[in-house]
């Protein structure tokens, strides 16, 4: 085992990135939410707030994930699904209505269209009367997972660089208190990976967008304060908090070390972690409050800045409003009755948990030298290995569920055959016509002209290599929607499509 770490708040900060931890502030308690038309999801984050939520968390549907306005053939039976519908600046005034963004954090799950939500925020917030200096939040923003594990893409990767590293320059200017990317790891442990390849992608991941934006001129420092990490909490009990604990010292290692940053800010790992939406099962789904109870624990142990926890029904919908308020008392729980939060770094010190963590740290190492000799992660990428390693694992740990090798309370053991149906969330399809037609009422009371001339200009733009930010603003606000946006950088750009 490795020498005793430094205490909490010290670099390498294995123990904590801050002396202490939840003793001084608890975690965001988020509760990811989002779905049918604006108004609908404004209903829920309303309630969340008055149930204790203490930060938003914004789901998308898939055509504004993928630049597709909610009129477009291919988004016919996507709107409003898995998240809410938002195709202009009009349908996001209506998400946060009544809600002072001057005052609550909130963060996006959004990557190929970032740039665009991101506009449409700040704009909100600025009709509001915020100074958008000040807004606290964060905007996922990370476009290489989409390839490796996700696929809401929309351009190749290179052009798609260039939009991350643009909302980093702009709102480094703009909007110096917001998070502009939540590097994650997330969706690649929910596509199959393991523990140790959920870190050692998501670090590949960070080191290429710092390499894009070094390239780009920026500082170091300058931007990588406002970085943030996006983990799953799986099942593992032991193993989740060992990996927390070995990813702030291997970032803290890489940011000193390959990078030069000496802003401590920079070398701290902050990360919102969500339990494991892949073990919620669909058979006896009252089981899945225990699961995500322990993952949330683990979490916690673990010193994540921020936790949503899934609800007991994700596995046969979007939660009910019900299944919604039991995940957030269960992190309600957890901070104010379990005595955890009274100290840093609990488990800190086990012979088990240290070597653990040893073992983590390793194996990410053992990746990064493989994917720097193969050329970077781009090339990584590109040439499939990252998305080959992530399937590899992933049928890996499905042969061993189906031999019964790993056990599945409800699935492949401890089976239910009287199991009762629970009630499931249900989206009224009349949201979608509701949708459609408000989307075409803005385009027919906006200025055509207008819209036109901010479109142009974005397009030359984009052909060019100045900041997109500040075009894609001033189309935002002349109600040019999130599918013209998108449309004008995909005549420039094109689509990406991957190789078989």
């Amino acid at each position: 085992m490795s020498d005793p770490p430094s205490p909490p708040g010290e670099f390498p900060y294995t123990r904590g990135i801050y002396p202490k931890m939840y003793r001084s502030r608890l975690w965001t308690m988020r509760q990811y939410a989002g779905f049918g038309t604006a108004e609908e999801s404004n209903r829920r984050y309303r309630y969340l707030l008055s149930q204790g939520t203490t930060g938003l968390s914004v789901a998308f549907d898939l055509p504004t994930q993928i630049g597709l306005d909610s009129d477009h053939p291919m988004a016919a039976g996507e709107v409003g699904r898995v998240g809410v519908a938002i195709c202009s600046l009009a349908d996001m005034e209506t998400l946060f209505h009544e809600i002072p963004l001057a005052s609550v954090s909130t963060s996006m799950t959004i990557n190929s269209t970032a740039a665009i939500l991101l506009a449409l925020y700040a704009l909100v917030a600025q009709k509001q009367g915020s100074d958008r200096r000040k807004l606290a939040g964060t905007i996922q923003n990370d476009i290489l997972k989409e390839y490796i594990a996700r696929g809401t893409y929309i351009y190749p990767p290179r052009p798609a660089m260039r939009l991350v590293t643009d909302i980093f320059a702009w709102a480094g200017c703009e909007m110096p208190a917001w998070n502009t990317i939540s590097i994650s790891g997330y969706h690649i442990r929910e596509a199959g990976s393991t523990a140790v390849q959920e870190l050692a992608f998501t670090f590949a991941n960070a080191i290429a967008y710092i390499d894009a934006a070094i390239a780009a001129g920026l500082g170091v420092d300058s931007f990588a304060p406002r970085l943030s990490f996006f983990f799953n909490s799986h099942s593992d009990f032991l193993e989740e908090i060992a990996k927390f604990r070995a990813a702030r010292r291997i970032y803290a290692n890489l940011m000193c070390h390959r990078f030069g940053a000496r802003d401590p800010r920079s070398l701290m790992l902050r990360f919102h972690v969500q339990t494991a939406g892949s073990t919620l099962t669909a058979q006896q789904p009252d089981v899945n409050i225990v699961r995500t109870a322990l993952q949330a624990m683990a979490a916690v142990l673990g010193g994540a800045q921020s936790l949503h926890t899934n609800s007991r029904d994700e596995a046969l919908s979007l939660p009910t409003e019900e299944s919604a308020r039991l995940a957030l008392r269960t992190q309600q729980i957890i901070a104010h009755e379990t005595g955890v939060t009274n100290t840093a770094d609990p488990s800190g010190g086990s012979e088990f948990i240290e070597s653990l963590t040893d073992s983590i740290e390793r194996g990410v190492l053992d990746y990064l030298r493989q994917i720097d000799a193969m050329g970077g992660t781009l090339r990584a990428i590109e040439s499939g290995y990252i998305q080959g390693e992530v399937q590899s694992a992933a049928y890996a740990y499905q042969r061993a569920v189906e031999t019964g090798e790993r056990v599945v309370v409800g699935v492949n053991r401890f089976q239910n055959p009287d199991e009762r149906a629970v009630p499931a969330f249900r989206i009224d399809p009349e949201l979608e016509r509701t949708q459609v037609e408000r989307l075409r009422r803005v385009r027919a009371t906006r200025g055509q002209e207008q819209v036109a001339a901010k479109l142009s200009a974005l397009e030359s733009a984009a052909a060019g290599s100045a900041n997109l930010m500040p075009f894609i603003l001033e189309a935002a606000e002349a109600y040019a929607t999130v599918g013209e946006i998108s449309d004008r950088l995909r005549r420039v750009f094109g689509e990406y499509r991957e190789a078989s």
